[in-house]
């Protein structure tokens, strides 16, 4: 069965009317949720709420909640209560972050067991007590999973994975570990391009945050890629973790995914202007509602 098409967007560039205003054009084109991050921007629960209370259809889905922001009970109270006022419209990803992000932004201690930590937390929430009205159905989880640990975790403690910055062959080997019912929720950064070296310096200034962090790092030299592909950011390796070109090239590197085995491949557009607000062009030119 193909992959559903969500959209992973990192909103913060647009004031909250703007931000709404892109919401309701994806929902409007068929994209299933709409994803975002948690980093040092808007917090996800509210920005989801606020989404989540001016759409109809559109789901929202975090991408990823860092479990350093808030203890189990919080999380659970937030998505019982997200989930019974959207009638179910919220799925919850979590992800254990980085050491850099969780000691030198927030200040706080790093387990140095990551899977155990996630294990644990994953108890947290269900141990937590919430006495407030439920949900017709119980929420939805999928786990920031790159490793074949943490993707395992995902398949007996959750519903499924949200891997970020992977290949088509990440895909496939993460399907193979989760099995064949498990939510796979891939993204994917694309990018309507098709002069190689414009593609190529956007792709690496997008990027130039995340090949420092060792979670990334590690995952794709297990993907064949070298510490030399990594530090100079190399044009085989910016192929390969955005797709750029035409809407056709583009559609067929999001296929490969669907064809690896993602239930859903959550599009990240970026800007060939150089700007953090989403190119609305490739999404309404990959449409699901055509």
């Amino acid at each position: 069965m193909p992959a559903s098409y969500d959209v992973w967007a990192a909103l913060d560039a647009l004031p909250a009317p703007q931000a709404l205003s892109f919401a309701k054009k994806i929902e409007a084109w068929g994209y299933g949720k709409l994803w975002i991050p948690e980093a040092m921007m808007r917090e996800p629960f509210a920005f989801s709420g606020f989404i989540l209370a001016n759409t109809t259809k559109l789901g929202m889905a975090s991408g990823i909640l860092n479990i350093y922001g808030r203890d189990p009970l919080a999380t659970r109270t937030g998505i019982e209560t997200l989930n019974e006022q959207s009638g179910g419209r919220f799925l919850l990803g979590l992800g254990v972050s980085h050491a850099p992000l969780v000691e030198g932004v927030r200040h706080l201690t790093y387990q140095k067991k990551p899977v155990a930590t996630m294990r644990a937390y994953l108890e947290g929430i269900d141990q937590a007590p919430y006495q407030g009205p439920q949900p017709a159905e119980r929420p939805k989880r999928v786990l920031a999973a790159l490793g074949p640990k943490m993707l395992e975790l995902a398949r007996t403690h959750a519903d499924g994975a949200h891997p970020y910055n992977v290949t088509a062959e990440h895909t496939a080997r993460a399907r193979k570990i989760l099995g064949p019912d498990k939510l796979l929720c891939v993204e994917q950064k694309v990018l309507l391009e098709t002069d190689a070296s414009k593609a190529r310096a956007i792709a690496r200034k997008t990027l130039e945050l995340y090949l420092a962090l060792p979670n990334y790092r590690n995952n794709l030299l297990t993907l064949g890629f070298t510490n030399t592909d990594l530090d100079s950011a190399s044009d085989r390796l910016m192929d390969a973790m955005v797709a750029w070109g035409t809407e056709k090239q583009i559609a067929a590197r999001l296929k490969e995914h669907s064809d690896a085995g993602a239930s859903h491949v959550c599009i990240q557009p970026l800007n060939p202007d150089g700007s953090p607000k989403p190119d609305e062009r490739i999404l309404k030119a990959l449409a699901p509602a055509g």
